[in-house]
């Protein structure tokens, strides 16, 4: 695929000259000068520096372009915060209209997970065809190559479950290519087809990797198997309610399945919830509740100028940012989820100085890399991906997929509990429509600008509660999922563009 599989060397390049050092020994490696097929994949080493190009490719994927992944995940959905006029159309996006050109540029372009993909593709023939000789530096050979192979195929089953929520059907690139200029033309495979190969990917992962972590640099911000888990039980509710969207019963097989992996990964990952009183310390990073983050941490110099939290702070939060910041959180969407101001989610996570347009602080850790005089200000907040709270919460939904509302409301009610003094709770006896309603509004007090919160709409059917330009009769034509960047379509014919955007792109 020309326009997806750039050339091996150049993958090659970018995995040993990026250093996504979230730890010491897996993610800090020293770029090479000669990083050709010749000199390459002869040492652990080289092994450490692929994995670690993996990871900064992922990371560049979801934050490409004004943070794509918040963008897909939670401004669509518009009531949840507030984009202001910039110029560049991104605004319209909470419209439902995703044609503006700078964002079929951009949002619409799916070429950065393919790079990821790649490389995941090149770490999976590379690594396995490697001897145990050529990893004797490590105590344990065959236990490294399976963690490096476990990480590959958790980044490309990552990548493809990303795309897979975003355009449905995408192509399924599973080969390493040596001559990837004249590598095959894809089209689009099926959704269930993308969604089996994540699957697959994730079983295969799960047998590769362990619970701990060899490396304590390495936690939370590389993949073991409780990160493995959590992707596999989000896939599972996505398939099981977002396969056909002609109906809203799901396939309650997928939702068994989703329940017994949450059920293992609680029992077995050794996570925890964060204690309330140190409530912003899990959107730093690293907490005990985190299961996968993406390094954006400023101890290894890695934190963000552009990230998601920044465009909400103004001069009180970081210095020469000054007044009108360009989102903020829409008031109704407070008034709407919390029931008191008493509410730890409520209290920490918002500033409401200006009461029309609200800050979201949940990710506000700011440094300055030169503190003396307030310059060059970086945000240190890790992408937290999937951590425990989001499990647990998803197993009400589980629940209410079963018709077991009583099951659902002791689960949100324990939120409550925990998160405020004096809560709100559900009365015993309410229907599951009356919970499932409640539990939408509990996932967007828990979940807020966390990526997740269009896709549980969709999943749960509450869409209506707050995307006003998604009706019923766009979602039965899958019409949130985005067109696909024309500019895709000039080196391979075989691409065609989402159904709903036929025309209109």
């Amino acid at each position: 695929m020309k326009n997806i599989i750039t050339k091996i060397g150049v993958l090659i390049a970018m995995a040993t000259a990026v250093t996504v050092s979230s730890c010491k020994k897996l993610l800090y490696e020293e770029p090479k000068d000669a990083p050709y097929e010749q000199t390459f994949w002869q040492s652990s080493r080289d092994v450490r520096s692929a994995i670690a190009g993996n990871y900064a490719m992922m990371r560049s994927a979801i934050t490409f372009k004004n943070n794509r992944y918040f963008m897909y995940g939670d401004a669509i959905a518009k009531n949840y915060f507030t984009i202001q006029y910039s110029g560049d159309g991104l605004e319209g996006i909470q419209g439902g209209d995703f044609t503006f050109q700078y964002n079929i540029n951009t949002l619409a372009n799916y070429t950065l997970y393919y790079k990821s993909i790649a490389m995941s593709n090149l770490i999976l023939k590379k690594v396995n065809a490697m001897s145990d000789a050529q990893l004797s530096a490590e105590d344990d050979p065959a236990q490294f190559r399976n963690s490096a192979i476990g990480q590959a195929y958790f980044l490309r089953a990552l990548s493809y479950f990303m795309m897979v929520r975003v355009w449905g059907d995408v192509p399924l690139v599973t080969e390493s290519y040596e001559d990837p200029i004249n590598a095959p033309q894809l089209p689009r495979s099926s959704k269930s087809d993308v969604m089996k190969l994540i699957e697959n990917d994730c079983h295969k992962a799960i047998n590769l990797l362990s619970w701990n972590y060899a490396n304590t640099g390495d936690a939370k911000v590389t993949a073991n198997k409780g990160s493995v888990y959590a992707l596999l039980a989000h896939l599972y509710l996505w398939r099981a309610t977002m396969s056909d969207v002609s109906v809203d019963a799901p396939n309650l097989t997928d939702v068994n399945n989703a329940d017994t992996t949450i059920n293992t990964l609680i029992s077995k990952g050794g996570y925890a919830l964060t204690d309330t009183a140190n409530y912003k310390n899990t959107f730093i990073g690293r907490s005990s509740e985190g299961i996968f983050e993406i390094n954006i941490s400023e101890n290894t110099l890695e934190g963000s100028n552009s990230s998601i939290g920044s465009y909400f702070l103004n001069e009180n939060y970081i210095k020469g940012y000054g007044n009108n910041p360009r989102f903020y959180t829409t008031p109704l969407y407070l008034n709407n989820h919390f029931e008191t101001t008493t509410d730890i989610r409520y209290k920490k996570g918002f500033d409401l100085a200006n009461p029309d347009k609200p800050m979201s602080i949940k990710y506000s850790n700011v440094t300055y890399r030169n503190p003396g005089q307030k310059l060059d200000p970086y945000l240190s907040n890790n992408i937290i991906i999937f951590r425990l709270g989001d499990m647990k919460l998803l197993k009400a939904e589980i629940a209410l997929y079963k018709k077991d509302a009583a099951t659902a409301i002791g689960i949100i009610n324990d939120f409550r509990k925990r998160n405020d003094p004096n809560p709100v709770l559900i009365p015993a006896g309410s229907s599951v429509d009356q919970v499932m309603d409640e539990y939408a509004y509990e996932r967007g007090k828990e979940m807020y600008l966390e990526g997740h919160l269009f896709y549980d709409l969709l999943r749960t059917r509450r869409y209506g509660l707050i995307v006003d330009w998604l009706t019923e009769s766009r979602f039965r034509r899958e019409g949130f999922y985005w067109p696909v960047d024309p500019a895709l379509f000039r080196n391979n014919p075989l691409l065609k563009q989402t159904p709903y955007w036929l025309g209109k792109v």
